[in-house]
């Protein structure tokens, strides 16, 4: 479509515009079509502007230029504040933009978009005068005026401000709100009150009030403190300065005393030119615990000291004199003769002769900051529970044992304790009991070390032991006493328990150079004490690194390898003893990665259970194997499919929910759904798992329990849960028939499930003979190499493909 069809088009959609618009064409350079707004801000009749150049519209040297560029193809754009000239001679400022618009292939126009910034330029020029009109306000008036929005920003100040805190030229001619308050505050005589007083009116924007601050140079200034408001909100806040010195000399005594003392919460006194004090505020006799009245006329040496210097006094004053103000920590004395630690701020107030007025002491109490910071301290470095040290200080014990060590050539161990199974006692019992428990531990850890040695709470249910000057044989005796005297019963009211725990031990300087090093390694080698039982201890060895490190390495890999897609299952036939009918599927998990190869399951399964990424796991694989069993389905397979579940994946609050939510989305009818449990998960929590597995059976989901024999087994569970099936463990199936045990457990476990009505499979058949053992003693279904190994879903139904002759037990007809 040529750009003169485009014009009806093109003027439809500049006269919807509300800005002045007119466009040009490439070649020419004259007006093709322009809005109402653009006859309107030019002051011309509609449609005069049609045909006219471009270059006569323009008012500046700069847009004539630009559309001298334009012809001479140098330029295609422009954006700035210019003027257009209307038809009655006037100018108007505006801010024009003009662009090159390609409609098609050799088809342009160039876009002219202008808009008025008349009332723009009035509302600035306005504003300015009014900034004016309130800076020489400020400047005209007599305190020092210094304004600040909500953020404590600079707003502005006048000149008055800065001569009466004497702000350096330097501090005058640039910006730097910081210099400018650390300025004031370096002014003030009494720091501390300042920042309080500035502190709580930061937190109360609505807060008026007036304030007396004292100036190291002598001055008193009184500061108002108003709200700032726009449209009925603060936006900041107003501070008015007043010179008051003069004002203050010419006032009464009792005068200076109410209007500057009063108030304050702490204590100040007002002593003349040797330091005998004529005015007290109310502070002072609550420091002092003596009334006001038997203040008066005393020697300032007589209410404040230092203990350990009897002409501390004598100086403080000889600094004042020569400096006009001091600080010092100080001694009060109080009326009953006890003493406290208190903060002294002094200036000398002078006459105009130079002479000494008075001197103005200001005096905080500092008993209960003291005593804070003394409890801060303690709660830094102390286990509050325990009482024990923290990880902090025993850090820095380790440390100076290996500065020790090194000097002297000399051996010590590093001890890391942690509960078996401390979180049982915790849900069962709850924290309360949990914490007399690390109490109870922590003192008879004590009990078993030295005074010397070093017992803190690492954190948790962990403690560290700091054994000095130890060798091997010492940190084992060490060891054996901590878990004899964990071993014996803990008893808390009614109840009678036992604790214990598992130890790891790193020796200086062979299993580690530094603190850090020495802690890490003895956790390692507790940790290897809990995969191996508990209850035990165990040396560092080298190799613990390396095994942790592959553990992080596997971890991190996984986590990489299922988004992307790295994970894979594979399905084993689960099959009918005497038919050889395939009936159902087990899903297994493998993972190839591009940097580890095949990485076993036995490798990556303990992995992720430990780092809770089983969860994630075991959600991806419900899907997927559920998704796969719909394709089944759909395909007219009567397949079931089974899927292993964690215990931490089934201990989810949300797990029922996420097995419907699975079936529901892949539209698989919930009884082609089996879910492997191991016996750990039922015994957990055993009301919890009852009341999971019945709504798992409400949908339809069936259950089976895996490895059966090898964890807790119990016919209590297997009466109340609503089992369908029992997986024979491997372990019992490799023997067959020959090993009399296996075989004998085999017949016990067949015979408790026919009892119970439960179907029964065995796992990791491999030859006919265990076939036929396990078809003669009453098994239903079994799955192994013997039929046939894992395979894709490819391969899996290709072997459905294959129809196994029906093989029959021993003895059937």
């Amino acid at each position: 479509m040529s750009a003169s069809h485009l014009m009806p088009v093109l003027q439809h959609l500049i006269d919807g515009m509300l800005e002045a618009v007119w466009m040009v064409d490439p070649v020419d350079l004259r007006v093709v079509a322009a809005n109402q707004a653009a006859h309107e801000l030019l002051g011309v009749s509609q449609g005069s502007l049609v045909g006219k150049a471009a270059i006569e519209l323009a008012a500046t040297p700069e847009d004539m230029l630009f559309w001298e560029d334009v012809a001479a193809g140098l330029s295609d754009r422009i954006l700035s504040d210019s003027l257009v000239c209307r038809a009655d001679g006037t100018t108007v400022p505006v801010e024009r933009r003009v662009s090159l618009l390609r409609l098609a292939p050799g088809q342009s126009l160039y876009l002219v978009g202008v808009r008025d910034r008349s009332e723009q330029r009035r509302v600035e020029d306005e504003l300015e005068r009014l900034v004016s009109e309130l800076r020489a306000t400020l400047e005209s008036t007599a305190d020092g005026i210094l304004a600040v929005d909500l953020h404590g920003n600079i707003r502005g100040y006048n000149q008055r401000l800065a001569d009466l805190w004497g702000f350096p030229r330097a501090l005058t001619l640039r910006r730097d709100d910081q210099a400018i308050f650390a300025w004031l505050r370096e002014a003030v005589a009494d720091v501390q009150t300042y920042d309080d007083r500035l502190a709580l009116i930061a937190r109360s924007p609505l807060l008026e009030t007036t304030d007396l601050i004292v100036l190291k140079s002598g001055r008193v200034i009184e500061r108002v403190t108003r709200p700032q408001y726009s449209r009925g909100r603060p936006i900041g806040r107003v501070f008015s300065y007043r010179d008051i010195t003069q004002q203050l000399a010419q006032e009464s005594q009792l005068q200076l005393a109410a209007k500057v003392f009063d108030a304050s919460p702490d204590a100040i006194f007002i002593t003349d030119g040797q330091l005998s004090v004529l005015a007290a505020n109310p502070a002072c006799t609550r420091l002092c615990g003596a009334p006001r009245q038997t203040l008066l006329g005393r020697r300032w040496s007589e209410l404040v000291h230092d203990p350990a210097d009897p002409g501390a006094i004598d100086r403080l004053r000889a600094t004042v004199d020569e400096r006009g103000s001091v600080e010092a920590e100080l001694h009060y004395l109080r009326a009953d003769g006890s003493s406290g630690p208190c903060h002294v701020s002094m200036v000398r107030l002078q006459g105009d002769a130079g002479d000494t007025l008075h001197y103005i002491a200001f005096v905080k109490d500092l008993t209960d900051k003291l005593a804070a910071k003394r409890r801060i301290e303690e709660l830094a470095y102390t286990d509050a529970l325990t009482a024990l040290p923290n990880r902090l200080v025993f850090a820095e014990r380790v440390d100076f044992a290996i500065a020790m060590a090194r000097r002297e050539q000399g051996r010590f161990a590093v001890m890391f304790i942690d509960l078996d199974r401390f979180k049982q006692i915790n849900d069962s019992l709850g924290h309360l009991y949990g914490d007399r428990v690390l109490v109870d531990v922590a003192e008879r850890i004590k009990r078993c070390v030295r005074e010397v040695d070093t017992v803190a709470r690492y954190g948790g249910d962990e403690f560290v032991v700091l054994l000095h000057q130890a060798d091997a044989r010492g940190a084992e005796a060490t060891a054996r006493r901590i878990l004899e005297a964990l071993s014996l019963p803990v008893q808390l009211d009614e109840l009678s328990f036992t604790v214990t725990g598992s130890v790891g031990i790193a020796m200086y300087p062979d299993d580690g150079a530094t603190a850090n090093d020495l802690i890490k390694n003895a956790d390692a080698a507790m940790y290897r004490v809990k995969e191996r039982g508990r209850a035990s201890f165990r040396f560092y060895q080298p190799q613990m690194n390396v095994d942790l490190l592959a553990r992080m390495k596997i971890d991190h890999a996984m986590r990489q390898a299922l988004p992307a897609g790295h994970f894979r299952l594979v399905y084993q036939p689960q099959v009918d003893i005497k038919t050889r009918q395939v009936l159902s599927a087990e899903a297994l998990l493998r993972w190839r990665d591009p940097d580890l190869g095949d990485v076993s399951p036995a490798q990556f399964i303990p992995v992720a259970e430990e780092s809770g990424f089983i969860v994630a796991l075991g959600d991806w694989v419900l899907t997927q194997a559920v998704q796969q069993a719909a394709r089944w389905q759909a395909q007219g397979r009567a397949l079931q499919v089974s899927v292993n579940v964690s215990a931490l994946q089934f201990q989810q609050a949300n797990f029922v929910d996420r097995v419907a939510g699975a079936l529901s989305a892949a539209g698989l009818a919930p009884d082609r759904l089996e879910l492997e449990l191991t016996e750990s998960i039922l015994i957990q929590d055993a009301e919890e798992a009852l009341s999971r597995l019945q709504q798992l059976a409400q949908i339809g989901v069936r259950l089976a329990i895996d490895d059966f024999g090898t964890g807790y087994s119990s016919l209590g569970y297997l009466k109340r849960f609503p089992i369908d099936k029992l997986k024979i463990d491997r372990s019992f199936i490799a023997g067959l028939p020959a090993d009399e045990s296996d075989a004998g457990i085999v017949r016990a476990i067949v015979s408790m499930a026919r009892a119970l009505h439960i179907t029964v499979i065995a796992e990791g058949v491999e030859t006919d003979l265990q076939r036929q053992f396990l078809c003669a003693a009453g098994c239903d279904q079994f799955q192994g190499y013997l039929y046939a190994p894992p395979s894709d879903p490819d391969e899996f139904e290709r072997l459905l493909q294959t129809v196994a002759p029906a093989a029959g037990c021993p003895g059937s007809r």
